[in-house]
């Protein structure tokens, strides 16, 4: 039997899991230690966060996405995370 869950991913938040086309990519990335969204080209640290503002409003309220790449999440980021759920 095939794990259905192979080719998902899971939201740093509400912990589902999703395909990748429905969830934003964020990265740590591992030679610069800057923090960067990104479309998968990236190799570093990466969390997943669903493309709904809910989701992410509550990930970054409770520091979610930070614990998860161990570092702070620059203001610039969140504002470009809002703005790409804008569109």
């Amino acid at each position: 039997m095939k794990d259905s869950r192979k080719f998902l991913r899971q939201c740093t938040y509400c912990r589902e899991y999703k395909k990748k086309e429905d969830l934003i990519r964020i990265t740590k990335n591992y030679e610069t230690n800057e923090i960067e969204i990104n479309t998968g080209k990236i190799t570093g640290r990466s969390v997943y966060i669903c493309k709904n503002r809910e989701c992410l409003e509550k990930a970054l309220k409770k520091k979610k996405i930070e614990a998860s790449l161990k570092t702070k999440v620059p203001e610039e980021i969140k504002e470009n995370l809002y703005n790409l759920l804008k569109k």
